[in-house]
């Protein structure tokens, strides 16, 4: 037997694809985004716009996941669209801080969380921490089956308590002590206009990683039809569940508290049932931390089996365990380095928020490569992008508003962005030869 193993559904893309972006983010940073405008009827304007340009990537995505639909995903497709360097760049930024500092980072929180049931030190938060991805990696190893069935179960959770929130809100919220609120006048909407970049910003991050759906191609049953579904299906799941959650917690929450508590679920759980819910969203928090951490676990080191395949990077990650059919090499060294971040998190988190960003230039640049990929072989015979060309140029224009706003707001990521970029092309040529 050679080649992945065909066990993934539809089902199991749409979960992946879901918990692939509802993290911890959800739970605790809202406050962000409700800060930065003037009402709460403009802070749900700005989840629900994030929704339908979350869509709008999909809806494009979708059509290259359709007529590429391989292991690696946005990986391939960057590669065919633009040639082997920017492919590469892709995976470099992902392997190196893009998904394991996403990875870490998770890691650490649903540690920090764990610490509500049994309180620890740093030290110790760090250990178990670096223990659940010991955890992880040996679950994706045995089999993507026993992978795609722990992150899906995890996923379900996460809905659960996302709508267990939406419930406490329609209940207990209905008295309007934190109703919606409309803002008045052109002075409220002339703060709402400037404060609305800032919060698309916030909103935008909270929405990514819905496109790991694709990179986990190779292991679906019907990857030409899955695959493009998945992504749909899953932003349109994140999407509601975003828009809900946040009606609960303005329904929950005083405006005042809203814009400024750093942990939102928390505070609304507590305002509708007392301090007996903290536990409750301990709980959620810290499985939704790791569920994503799973996920990623599961489908970004498809992308360096990739890389590995066409000879971009360390040969023997190409190889599949001959039982279980996984890329044990891509898990481990991605394993790896993410426990390295984790150990070093106080040093290295910084920059790792700093190139971040690079993710959009990616997601932009996979937008474009629709334009491309009609350019050369016309429209596909399958799916094609509903609203062309109008859907991908908004979700382009987002990307490109999304990688500007963020530098000028932050110059110094221009700065780690371009550095992580241009050892990437070194690396690309020394690999080449």
């Amino acid at each position: 037997m050679s080649g992945f193993s065909k066990r993934l559904t539809l089902a199991d893309l749409v979960l992946i694809g879901a918990g692939g972006a509802i993290g911890s983010g959800i739970f605790r940073s809202p406050s962000q985004v409700a800060a930065a405008l003037p009402s709460t009827a403009w802070d749900l304007a700005a989840w629900g716009l994030g929704g339908l340009l979350t869509l709008a990537g999909a809806l494009t995505f979708a059509e290259l996941g359709a007529a590429m639909p391989r292991a690696g995903g946005q990986y391939v497709w960057l590669s065919e669209a633009y040639g082997s360097l920017v492919g590469f760049l892709h995976g470099w930024a992902y392997f190196l801080v893009v998904a394991t500092g996403a990875i870490a980072a998770l890691a650490i929180v649903f540690a920090e969380y764990v610490g509500f049931f049994v309180p620890m030190g740093a030290v110790a938060t760090r250990v178990v921490a670096i223990g659940a991805l010991a955890v992880l990696a040996v679950v994706n190893i045995v089999g993507v089956r026993a992978a795609a069935n722990v992150g899906g179960a995890l996923t379900v959770m996460k809905l659960a308590a996302l709508g267990g929130i939406v419930v406490l809100g329609v209940v207990v919220g209905a008295s309007g002590a934190g109703a919606p609120s409309a803002s008045a006048g052109t002075g409220a909407s002339t703060a709402a206009g400037a404060g609305m970049g800032a919060a698309m910003i916030g909103v935008l991050w909270s929405y990514g990683g819905w496109q790991h759906a694709s990179f986990a191609a190779g292991e679906a049953r019907r990857p030409e039809r899955d695959v493009p579904v998945a992504m749909i299906l899953g932003t349109a799941i994140i999407t509601t569940a975003y828009v809900l959650a946040n009606v609960a917690y303005v329904r929950l929450l005083p405006p005042s508290v809203l814009s400024t508590s750093p942990h939102v679920a928390s505070d609304a759980v507590q305002a509708a049932v007392g301090h007996a819910g903290g536990a409750a969203v301990a709980a959620a928090v810290a499985a939704s931390a790791i569920g994503t951490a799973g996920i990623f676990t599961l489908t970004t080191p498809r992308v360096y089996w990739a890389m590995a395949e066409r000879g971009l990077f360390f040969r023997g990650v190409a190889d599949l365990h001959p039982v279980w059919r996984t890329p044990v090499r891509a898990i481990v060294l991605q394993t790896a380095w993410a426990m390295v971040l984790v150990v070093a998190w106080g040093t290295f988190e910084r920059l790792i928020g700093y190139v971040l960003f690079v993710d959009w230039i990616f997601f932009g640049l996979t937008g474009a490569a629709v334009f491309i990929m009609r350019r050369r072989a016309g429209a596909p015979a399958g799916y094609r992008v509903p609203g062309y060309p109008f859907v991908p140029l908004a979700f382009v224009a987002t990307s490109a508003w999304f990688v500007a706003s963020t530098l000028v707001a932050q110059p110094l990521q221009a700065v780690a962005g371009a550095a992580l970029l241009g050892v990437g092309v070194l690396v690309h040529r020394a690999w080449r030869r």
